[in-house]
């Protein structure tokens, strides 16, 4: 009995009490206490946790969006509610996992119309234009076997193509066009242009920027306006005039088409037409009677009207 069997195993030792404790890291840091999760938990990378360019709000927010399940609503408000935190740190934690690839926000129209935002989160970050529900090749899948292909029957040979004619080079296509600006109103039409109510007209328009900055005219802008100045002044309305009614109660806010404003000022403040009035018989020159001497009015020199009497009588 006091003789020990050397083949057999020792009996394990149990462990001291001064061993049951967790492992002491010498150089401090954590202390990791594993317990396994049988049920409720979520698998997230490494790469996500501890990204060195995501914020903390961003990775906390990549967690719990992971920990969610398919159809949940992950919208600013809500997880700015559930994170409490205001809506623009919110945003921009979600343009930075949308900048590393973690997630993908598209706008889709519905068939009735009505736009929605697709959210679609990947557990491993992606560059951007790869679509996540791309399927995968299976590594441990056998390949398919493939039919051998068939032997092509013989076939005559084809003639050879014609060589087309050469085309002229299209020509490069120009930029985007630009927008068409929208045409001004129509102005009243003078019955006859004169030459010098045309030269008044360029002066009260260039006047004006004189009385409001806010009127300064184009070239072209001028000369659509002139005729409708014109206008006014065939109908005996002095210079002084027409700039008062184009510059008097302007508006405070700012004039985006100062030209349509005044086509629109001259239209709508159009004085009638004057009154008609005979033509006034015109004053013939002073003529020197041949006879007397005396002034008189007459187209072409001769004697007055009392020497022409007087000459008569003596003749008769």
């Amino acid at each position: 009995m006091g003789n020990q069997n050397t083949s057999v195993r020792p009996y394990a030792s149990s462990r001291n009490g001064g061993k049951n404790h967790p492992h002491r890291c010498t150089r401090g840091g954590v202390i990791h206490e594993h317990t396994r999760h049988t049920e409720r938990f979520t698998v997230i990378g490494n790469h996500l946790v501890q990204h060195p360019e995501l914020s903390g709000l961003a990775i906390g927010i990549g967690a719990h969006i992971q920990s969610l399940p398919t159809g949940s609503p992950v919208d600013i408000k809500t997880i700015a509610a559930r994170m409490r935190e205001g809506t623009t740190r919110t945003a921009a934690a979600m343009r930075e996992l949308e900048k590393h690839g973690y997630l993908r926000r598209t706008r889709e129209r519905l068939p009735n119309g009505r736009i929605v935002t697709r959210t679609v989160f990947c557990n491993q970050p992606r560059p951007s234009g790869v679509d996540s529900r791309s399927t995968r090749p299976d590594p441990k899948a056998r390949p398919e076997p493939q039919p051998r292909p068939e032997p092509k029957p013989e076939q005559e040979p084809k003639p050879k193509p014609k060589p087309e004619p050469e085309q002229a080079p299209r020509p490069a296509q120009t930029a985007r066009p630009e927008p068409r600006r929208r045409a001004l109103p129509a102005v009243p039409q003078p019955a006859w242009p004169a030459p010098d109510l045309v030269e008044t007209a360029h002066a009260v328009l260039a006047r004006l920027r004189l009385e409001d900055r806010r009127l300064l005219l184009s070239g072209a802008e001028t000369e659509h306006l002139v005729p409708g100045v014109v206008a006014w002044l065939e109908r005996d309305v002095s210079p002084q005039a027409v700039h008062h009614a184009l510059t008097s109660d302007l508006p405070r806010e700012p004039l985006y088409r100062p030209a349509a404003f005044l086509a629109h000022r001259l239209t709508d403040r159009l004085p009638p037409a004057p009154p008609f009035r005979a033509p006034e018989q015109p004053l013939h020159p002073l003529q020197n009677c041949d006879t007397c001497d005396r002034a008189f009015r007459a187209p072409e020199p001769g004697r007055c009207s009392a020497c022409t009497a007087a000459l008569g009588e003596s003749e008769a």
